[in-house]
């Protein structure tokens, strides 16, 4: 964003993650909003790969 490139953002919410859950953030990379929302989703009992 400061590097004048377009924002990424990144919303996980409802089903399957919970109707009352909502992950979501926004970053000027698509790995930064993955940096940013995996570890929450993990928490919620998501598993990724690394």
């Amino acid at each position: 964003m400061a590097e004048r490139r377009k924002p990424w953002t990144f919303v996980a919410s409802g089903a399957p993650v919970r109707d009352d859950i909502l992950v979501r953030t926004d970053a000027a990379s698509v790995e930064q909003c993955l940096e940013a929302c995996l570890p929450r989703l993990r928490e919620l009992g998501f598993s990724f790969p690394e």
